[in-house]
């Protein structure tokens, strides 16, 4: 075990946060801590690392364990250092050993002391043991995989913003190589390919990783165990997020079965006391039932908590079949070109996703589809539009003497009091959480009010640039199908996948300074990609085959000889071949084994009686998570045996 906690309880005042909660990281652990919005992600981690202490119970560490932990109040930190210099401070001991080798170095010039000359050496050891000289290649590599460029390394750390700020300091954990890798949001400030490259990275992390992510394809890829926060525990499921959801919805339903088989057996026992708790021949037996029901381990009802409520958007006018067309459109900032003579057009009940990499342009011609950007071209507006833009500097555009609840009044939407505090309720204010002034909400609330305003605003097109950054998982769920629903027009910027999966049916990305529009959903968009990319390199490849017999053309007399070899060869592969299609046999049968044992072990966990025993229940659990594990390991080492005999036969 590397860190963990052992019956741990934390409050904050009256409120519970876990109640003797135990879980233990281990090397090799892909952790992703989930729970709605308020119920203490963020908490737990500052418990892991010691910001917090628990009021019962221990958290223990391993007295070697090194911890990296990434959260927002990181970004307190300012510096006129370069951004190299701050993500290469996670070399302390190398830089330390360069400046103490340049001491020495200028000190052997005058003497040649022997002693000197020996902690040189010992030093310059060290220095190479470290892989000293190679540092700053380590940095560029990983500030390049976060979206920096060449031309960033040496520009100081304060001129950049929080986002990027973040990005460095994220490069400066990563190369610390802890043990444990704690990661608060960390995809909040990443664009696509930054996401993309961080999976590749974490894939291969040596240390363990606890993630708090509201993106689920990030989760998905990223873990092996979900710990979820829910009634104030810890409850631990063995995969990734879309094993959780699946099996959560098992877990709820077994347990509120056994709940609602308990509530009969109180019903009836207390039905027994009531009745014969005054006659003497029955009266032993009534205290009997009594003590028993004081005894009973009683079972939560465990419906699912969590908000249940539907955006609805409501559109005042339909518009006119084309919204905005973009004509010769340029921009640039000083030598950096965004677009050059880029042609677009958006109709009546497109839902685009504006995608690609950070610094590619996409807030700004977001902005400039909005008019709120300078720009050269013609940007033309369509009949009956009306339009709602969300974006961060949104947040200045609100009143901070407001209450939360009256600037949603003042969006003119038709709504009641009534609805709009169930609006809210969506975004995590709830109760008399509306009635808060706006100058006390801090920059993630104001956020999530002017996204309320934009979707209460009767619009019948939508700009929204980051829409989820502030949402939780369920949250973002809920907008995706409202937006679904949304009669309008719309187009959006996000780095979130699943969100832009579910909403978007077109897809623009900047390419070569222009506007190229894919039109479908971006799971269709992804598979075209690598079909292209794939296409591309088999052409690189042919070519350079190609190349190669070109060049390379042997005598016949030398042929003749080296044909005897080949032969044995052959011989050689067809031995293989028999020996992984064995193995691939073996494999099948395997897998049908163990798929079966799950089938009876998912039969039986569909018993009543099952779940009313205790012991009988968590040894099913565990039989049927060791089960799912040893088909999953199974069905890796079948795909590559698999890959195996597709090479031998091909």
């Amino acid at each position: 075990m590397l860190i963990g906690f052992n019956n741990v309880t934390f409050e904050f005042g009256a409120r519970v946060i876990i109640g003797e909660a135990t879980w233990h990281i281990h090397p090799g652990d892909r952790v992703g801590l989930i729970g709605y919005n308020g119920t203490g992600k963020s908490t737990i981690l500052k418990l892991l690392v010691g910001e917090y202490l628990p009021s019962g119970g221990t958290v223990e560490r391993g007295r070697n364990t090194s911890i990296g932990y990434l959260h927002q109040d990181l970004l307190s930190f300012d510096t006129n250092e370069s951004i190299l210099e701050v993500a290469m401070g996670a070399f302390e001991r190398v830089r330390e050993l360069e400046k103490e080798i340049e001491a020495i170095g200028i000190e052997l010039e005058k003497t040649s002391d022997e002693k000197l000359l020996e902690a040189y050496t010992d030093k310059l050891s060290e220095l190479e043991a470290l892989d000293g000289y190679n540092i700053e290649h380590k940095t560029e590599e990983v500030l390049h995989g976060l979206g920096f460029s060449t031309a960033d390394f040496h520009k100081p750390y304060k001129q950049f913003s929080g986002g990027w700020r973040m990005r460095v300091l994220l490069t400066k954990m990563i190369l610390q190589s802890p043990d444990v890798l704690l990661l608060d949001e960390p995809t909040n400030h990443l664009d696509l390919p930054s996401i993309e490259w961080l999976e590749k990275y974490l894939t291969h992390y040596k240390g363990s990783v606890v993630i708090v992510s509201h993106d689920k394809y990030f989760q998905n890829r990223m873990v092996n165990k979900i710990v979820e926060v829910y009634q104030q525990k810890l409850h631990i499921y063995s995969g990734n997020y879309d094993f959780y959801e699946k099996e959560k919805e098992i877990r709820i339903d077994l347990q509120q079965k056994a709940y609602e088989n308990q509530q009969d057996y109180i019903r009836q026992q207390e039905r027994f006391i009531e009745r014969f708790k005054a006659k003497a021949s029955k009266a032993a037996a009534a205290q009997s039932a009594m003590k028993r029901l004081d005894k009973l381990d009683v079972i939560e009802d465990v419906k699912m908590e969590r908000p249940d409520i539907r955006i609805n958007f409501s559109v005042e006018k339909e518009p006119g079949k084309v919204l905005v067309t973009l004509k010769g459109l340029n921009k640039q900032f000083g030598e950096n070109i965004i677009v050059k003579n880029a042609e677009a057009e958006i109709n009546r009940g497109d839902k685009i996703a504006l995608i690609g990499a950070n610094g590619k342009g996409k807030s700004t011609v977001l902005r400039i589809i909005a008019e709120e950007e300078s720009y050269e071209g013609e940007r033309i507006w369509g009949h009956n539009v009306k339009e709602s833009f969300y974006a961060q500097h949104q947040l200045e555009s609100l009143d901070l003497n407001n209450s939360i609840l009256d600037e949603m009044k003042m969006c003119g939407s038709g709504k009641n009091e009534l609805e709009l505090r169930a609006l809210l309720g969506c975004f995590l204010f709830s109760g008399d959480d509306t009635d808060k002034k706006i100058k006390v909400l801090s920059g993630g609330e104001k956020a999530r009010v002017a996204l309320a305003k934009v979707i209460v605003s009767r619009a019948n097109f939508l700009m929204l640039d980051e829409p989820t950054n502030h949402l939780d998982m369920h949250s973002v769920e809920l907008l995706a199908n409202a937006l679904n629903r949304y009669q309008g027009t719309l187009i959006l910027v996000s780095h979130d996948r699943y969100f832009i999966s579910k909403t978007a049916n077109k897809i623009w990305e900047i390419v070569d300074h222009e506007i190229k529009e894919f039109k479908g959903g971006y799971d269709e968009w992804v598979e075209w990609k690598q079909r292209k990319e794939k296409a591309e390199k088999e052409a690189k490849q042919a070519e350079a085959k190609q190349g190669k017999q070109t060049v390379i053309e042997a005598p016949k007399a030398i042929a003749t000889v080296a044909a005897v070899p080949a032969l044995e060869l052959d011989r050689e592969q067809k031995k293989q071949l028999q020996k992984w299609q064995k193995q691939l046999q073996k494999c099948e049968e395997e897998l049908t084994s163990l798929k079966q044992q799950q089938t009876a072990i998912e039969l039986d966990l569909a018993k009543p009686e099952s779940y009313t025993n205790p012991s009988k229940f968590q040894l099913l659990e565990s039989n049927y998570k060791q089960v799912k594990l040893s088909i999953t390991l199974k069905e890796k080492e079948y795909e590559t045996v698999f890959e195996k005999v597709m090479e031998l036969e091909g």
